[in-house]
């Protein structure tokens, strides 16, 4: 048998639902490898996939919506706020205050981790009306203001 027509009964051995114990000692070796080699390769592409999908989501993730009160004058950002009803959309760090379908504020801010879960939503004032932080109901995180 020439070299080449050995060649393709071995790729067909390798390639068949053969059992490898129906093979030569060379071919299970050789499907051995074949197997290990596909079964890394396809553990590292899923991997891969995961850690793309992990950076991606935060990305496509939907904006946190929730409609405040203020009791009274408030300031976010650089804007005055009279008292009444916004609502406050939250897009990762970036906050924006409507009133209707107008936006009358925005400012940076971060979320934070608190020990326990607010009770009710409630908005945390500073100096001047300065809004400081919102905090949200059943929610242990809140957003803090940068302004």
């Amino acid at each position: 048998m020439s070299s080449r027509a050995r060649v393709l009964v071995r790729l067909m051995r390798v390639n068949s639902l053969l059992p490898v114990a129906a093979c030569g000692a060379a071919d299970s070796i050789l499907i051995e490898r074949k197997l290990t080699r596909m079964k890394t390769n396809s553990f590292v592409r899923g991997m891969a996939l995961l850690a793309a999908l992990a950076l991606t989501l935060p990305a496509f993730a939907k904006p946190f919506t929730k409609t405040i009160t203020f009791s009274q004058a408030a300031k976010v950002g650089k804007s005055e706020l009279k008292s009444g009803e916004y609502r406050l959309e939250i897009d990762g760090t970036k906050a924006t205050v409507q009133k209707g379908k107008q936006v009358v504020a925005e400012s940076e801010g971060r979320w934070e981790d608190r020990s326990a879960k607010s009770a009710y939503d409630s908005v945390l004032l500073g100096e001047n009306g300065q809004v400081k932080e919102v905090r949200f109901a059943g929610q242990a995180r809140v957003f803090v203001f940068s302004e």
